[in-house]
């Protein structure tokens, strides 16, 4: 009990950064994939790969297969994907946050399979997986 009270300001810091923790994991939104788990995705064909970064970006290297539309033109673009609404969808950005918001905003529209790509282009090259431009 004395190690308690002496130590309570340490326990204390302890207790809230350790719900600091947890609350940021059950905060994530949306599903995502690692590079691997992407490629097994598309490997079983069918999928569509979403680059939401700007068309600079998206031509200076991109996945093979992919579909630009930059997350700032998504909304208004959805209904190119409609044919997808019920297949795998990979959204793509370059770090994996703009991705996130871009899968948050599909799922609204009932894209119920799509998922982001964890780490976004940056850790499907560090990889070493293959890009196009």
């Amino acid at each position: 009990m004395k190690f308690i009270i002496d130590n309570i300001f340490l326990i204390g810091i302890v207790l809230v950064s350790g719900g600091a923790l947890v609350l940021h994991t059950l905060q994530r939104t949306g599903a995502k994939v690692t590079a691997l788990q992407a490629t097994q995705i598309i490997n079983q064909g069918k999928t569509l790969i979403l680059d939401v970064r700007s068309a600079a970006d998206f031509a200076a290297g991109h996945i093979r297969d992919a579909k630009n539309i930059p997350l700032k033109e998504l909304k208004g673009r959805v209904a190119e994907l409609e044919k997808f609404k019920a297949r795998p969808v990979i959204v793509v950005c370059a770090k994996g946050l703009q991705s996130t918001k871009a899968t948050a905003q599909l799922k609204k529209e009932g894209f119920t399979e799509a998922t982001s790509l964890l780490g976004g282009l940056d850790a499907w090259q560090s990889q070493g997986l293959p890009v196009t431009k």
